[in-house]
């Protein structure tokens, strides 16, 4: 079971959110439990503001066995084609391209994606798996 990662579950644990710490850091542990964990260097750029240097970030990373991947070109594509179709249903500005980066690339390469931001994936990726804390 490979299980993408998004943002918003390494932050919480990071900082260490008073609401959302401990169910992000425990659905964390059975991820990392059931299979492989991976994030897309997009997640690595949103993670980097908890950290003052590349090596601290390095070293927290190194920590956990996780892999970073970049994108295909089938995963670009896919993120440009859904984020146009939510901007095109009258979408706000608010969810950012690098939202449906993490979406696609989940969908493409992972059998489910760790988040708090079920909504639009599961409106703009209805096939992907979502793993929630």
């Amino acid at each position: 079971m490979i299980t993408a990662l998004d943002s918003n579950i390494l932050i919480d644990v990071l900082i260490q959110d008073p609401v959302w710490e401990e169910r992000s850091h425990q659905t964390l542990i059975r991820a990392t439990a059931e299979g492989a964990l991976v994030i897309h260097e997009v997640v690595v750029a949103e993670i980097a503001s908890c950290f003052a240097t590349q090596a601290e970030l390095k070293e927290s990373l190194d920590e956990v066995p996780i892999r970073i991947a970049e994108s295909s070109l089938e995963s670009a594509f896919a993120a440009g084609k859904a984020h146009q179709e939510y901007r095109r249903q009258g979408g706000r500005r608010e969810r950012m391209l690098a939202d449906f980066i993490i979406g696609a690339h989940a969908s493409l390469s992972a059998d489910r994606l760790l988040t708090r931001n079920r909504g639009y994936y599961r409106t703009y990726f209805p096939d992907l798996q979502l793993l929630e804390p």
